[in-house]
């Protein structure tokens, strides 16, 4: 009689134990597979149905702000303190500014940035952080074209109706020491970051390559070392965590950049690689001369732990998907943020994040693979269209 009990204890476990496997895994009928480059290499893009509806859901453009009549006087002959706005004229500012507490602050108001009844005071730091957002602003749509095209940003791509946006990092240092010598430092693994996917890597990709210069390209280009490839075991973590960070940010497989084939190589590789070795330099400038330069701004409140402002990465503005908001075009809609005024201070500030590495100056690697993406891809659209024309010959019986 206990045996008989035993074995159906054991059997009862077993079957809990496998529906709580099966419960883990996803429905394959929720998964769907697109073939991005030439069958059967793993070119392909895969997409969860379910999360993907919640992401179209939670990336939808807010409705948009009436425009004005054109004209008037100038925002900064009426109201004080207007430094980066000024040139609107009234009507352009007050619809800018309607339009940015529905971004950033819709519960809290212009008070979230402005002194009640003073609003031309600067004794509230949100103010002076948001100056500078608008400056960014200005400098991602007029100097990074090629990484934001004519689609450009505006202060709700990355907000989406939050005072802070989702998705921002502060510096990691590895966490405290965890043995002696050599095991001291767990150099940020083996923690589960969600900023690298939950994998074991390096939770910290984004202080060397999207603050500092540090280069990603980690696979040496010949078949034995030679002693000209400086990179090392922790340079690879490094670059395959900002990775993941890429693909998990986006909503992207690898070969959404990068050919199946050949990971470190150019040719052949999708025309978006090109874009995000742009969208990497682009990020770097805006944490060098925006972003962390703002850390004696903040409050001690919204510091990292280790004192260090909130600076951006990839998903701060994708949040999750390939293309911010699927590619919908709400700058068009707001040219106020186009007319933004820049200081003097901006322009030698991003010279200088330029001559360390970061700039929209794409190198003769790029510039050829680029070109070598494009031709990939009309010899695939040839081929695919005559096999298509083949398999229409077969089906017609004729002889081919």
């Amino acid at each position: 009689m206990r045996h008989d009990n035993f074995r159906k204890t054991t059997l009862s476990l077993t079957v809990l134990a496998a529906a709580a496997a099966l419960a883990a895994c996803e429905n394959p009928a929720n998964m769907e597979a697109e073939q991005i480059g030439w069958r059967g290499v793993g070119m392909e893009q895969v997409t969860n149905r379910r999360t993907e509806e919640a992401l179209r859901a939670a990336n939808e453009m807010p409705e948009i702000t009436p425009p004005v009549t054109p004209g008037g006087p100038r925002a900064g002959d009426i109201y004080q303190n207007v430094e980066v706005l000024g040139d609107l004229t009234i009507t352009e500012f007050n619809r800018l500014m309607t339009a940015v507490t529905a971004w950033v602050s819709p519960d809290e108001g212009c008070n979230y940035c402005h002194v009640p009844g003073d609003f031309a005071s600067e004794d509230i730091y949100t103010k002076v952080v948001s100056r500078r957002m608008f400056e960014m602003t200005k400098t991602i749509n007029e100097d990074w074209h090629a990484h934001v095209g004519d689609t450009g940003v505006t202060c709700y791509t990355c907000h989406q109706g939050k005072p802070v946006p989702d998705y921002l990092w502060f510096e990691e240092r590895g966490g405290p020491p965890q043995a002696g010598g050599m095991a001291a430092s767990r150099a940020g693994q083996n923690l589960a970051g969600p900023q690298v996917g939950s994998s074991s890597l390096p939770n910290d990709p984004f202080t060397p390559f999207l603050l500092g210069e540090e280069e990603i390209r980690v696979i040496p280009t010949t078949v034995l070392p030679e002693g000209s490839n400086p990179r090392n075991i922790m340079d690879t973590e490094w670059t395959y965590a900002l990775m993941m960070h890429m693909s998990d940010g986006l909503g992207v497989n690898c070969t959404f950049c990068h050919n199946s084939r050949s990971f470190f190589s150019w040719d052949g590789s999708p025309p978006q690689r090109v874009t995000a070795w742009h969208g990497i330099r682009m990020t770097r400038e805006l944490n060098q001369v925006y972003l962390d330069p703002l850390q004696p701004v903040y409050p001690d409140s919204q510091l990292g732990p280790h004192g260090d402002a909130p600076k951006a990465n990839c998903a701060t503005c994708h949040q999750g998907v390939h293309k911010p908001l699927y590619g919908a075009n709400m700058l068009q809609h707001y040219p106020e943020l186009m007319a933004v005024s820049r200081t003097g201070r901006d322009d030698d500030m991003r010279a200088e994040a330029r001559d360390n590495g970061a700039g929209p100056a794409i190198d003769t690697a790029a510039e050829e693979a680029l070109e070598a993406a494009r031709q990939a891809i009309d010899a695939m659209d040839e081929a695919a269209e005559m096999a298509e024309d083949d398999y229409a010959d077969e089906e017609d019986g004729d002889d081919i």
